[in-house]
């Protein structure tokens, strides 16, 4: 049955990739991994070269921004003005990480457009529905959309929060047929592997049962990015939902996709189960309730 399921990913033809804000830098400095982002924009047009429709959703912008101007942390007194670092380190980062991106894909003759979302772009029905006929526009045209949070307006009210459940939502917007997130760890474990040696790997999920949920919510994610082991059990929660399939893989070797798309048994498969009482406004618009 596994095998099965894992040869169907080979005849998906639209794929939403997420890459974290650990996966994109060198640990040692923060500075950006160029070969890391160079073999997934060569992996993404390959992709693309295949016939294949592709969304990436990345991270870096704050963590970009706060490198461009030497900044190590933020140290505000107040919620406000730590948000007003915040975002404007995205408002730098963000231009520094796409035009990276715009050069990389260049190199392979692929064109790429930027998009940026909030909350409100899904839950407003015709902000949901302008970003759904964008999105496809450019999928028609053959171009790759590069998603982030619009972090520098973006405010607790409207934020989204993490990237793991943004490419959820880009998944089931866009009508994704797979989701893959690319993180620091290899899939999902009974256990956290970085604190209990004896954890056992889940290859595959076929119902996302209360007890996986909350096994989740126990979990912690790298101190770079925003997201855990929870966010990417509520992307999974979403995208299954949604009738998207998704995987958890390690974003060590970025040619992990390419072995993922051929039908190979890596990283951790949530199989797609439409949930017909799904709402995915509602659901994003109440998300804060379960996180």
């Amino acid at each position: 049955m596994n095998n099965q399921l894992r040869e169907a990913i080979k005849d998906k033809k639209r794929i939403v990739v997420k890459i974290g804000s650990s996966s994109l830098q060198h640990s040692e400095t923060g500075d950006m991994d160029y070969i890391r982002l160079e073999k997934l924009v060569r992996e993404l047009c390959d992709i693309r070269n295949q016939g294949k429709e592709v969304v990436l959703v990345t991270s870096g912008a704050i963590s970009a921004g706060k490198k461009a101007v030497n900044m190590k942390e933020i140290k505000c007194s107040t919620q406000a003005e730590t948000m007003a670092v915040k975002q404007a380190c995205s408002a730098i980062g963000q231009a520094r990480l796409m035009m990276t991106y715009q050069k990389l894909f260049a190199e392979y003759n692929q064109v790429a457009a930027q998009i940026l979302m909030t909350k409100n772009t899904i839950v407003n029905n015709l902000n949901r529905y302008n970003a759904h006929n964008t999105f496809s526009e450019l999928l028609h045209m053959g171009v790759i959309p590069v998603v982030n949070e619009n972090d520098t307006v973006a405010t607790y009210e409207i934020e989204i929060g993490d990237n793991d459940t943004l490419s959820a939502i880009v998944a089931a917007l866009v009508e994704a047929d797979l989701l893959i997130l690319l993180s620091d760890i290899d899939g999902l474990f009974t256990d956290d592997p970085r604190k209990n040696p004896d954890a056992s790997f889940i290859s595959r999920v076929d119902c996302l049962t209360d007890e996986l949920m909350m096994m989740g919510k126990a979990s912690t994610g790298s101190d770079v990015g925003t997201g855990g082991m929870n966010t990417k059990l509520l992307a999974a929660k979403i995208a299954t939902s949604s009738n998207v399939d998704m995987v958890i893989a390690n974003s060590r070797d970025i040619g992990v996709l390419h072995r993922i798309l051929a039908g190979e048994n890596e990283g951790t498969l949530f199989v797609a189960h439409r949930d017909e009482m799904f709402d995915l406004p509602e659901f994003v618009d109440n998300m804060h309730k379960f996180q």
